[in-house]
């Protein structure tokens, strides 16, 4: 089975508007960094597409699995440094190190929220594509008290 994925932008300054199916994204920058700051931006968008990966693939694996999902919230923050972006030799522009931390509201054990946290993550196209760009990621799911 094969899927495109197809989108449109166009871009004004710092600003792009884009549009998947019928569903518009803008992706901007702060006032500091010469955009609007009418959206989140590129890295920020980056995060926040893992986010909606993640808990698409644990509510279909949930549903393989028969366990108990009722909610997930999700805090994940991505560590780079600057230099890469700004054209410094021997910096990678990107993530060195992403943290996922995810609170599970589930009646099911720490055991079995650590299994659905593994098949999510080795399922999730965002989560192993940034995983094999050598990306450090670091999941913590647990269960919300």
């Amino acid at each position: 089975m094969s899927e495109v994925e197809k989108i449109t932008a166009s871009t004004i300054g710092r600003q792009t508007v884009g549009y998947s199916k019928d569903h518009k994204i803008i992706i901007d920058e702060p006032p500091s960094m010469g955009g609007n700051d009418e959206g989140p931006n590129p890295l920020g968008t980056l995060l926040i597409s893992l986010v909606g990966c993640e808990n698409v693939i644990a509510n279909m694996v949930a549903k393989e699995i028969d366990f108990d999902l009722q909610e997930i919230s999700f805090e994940v923050t991505g560590e780079l440094d600057l230099d890469g972006m700004m054209g410094k030799a021997d910096v990678r522009p990107y993530f060195q190190k992403v943290t996922i931390n995810a609170k599970v509201k589930t009646d099911e054990t720490e055991d079995r929220i650590d299994e659905l946290q593994k098949i999510v993550d080795s399922r999730c196209p965002i989560f192993t594509a940034l995983e094999a760009a050598d990306i450090e990621m670091i999941p913590n799911w647990v269960k919300e008290p």
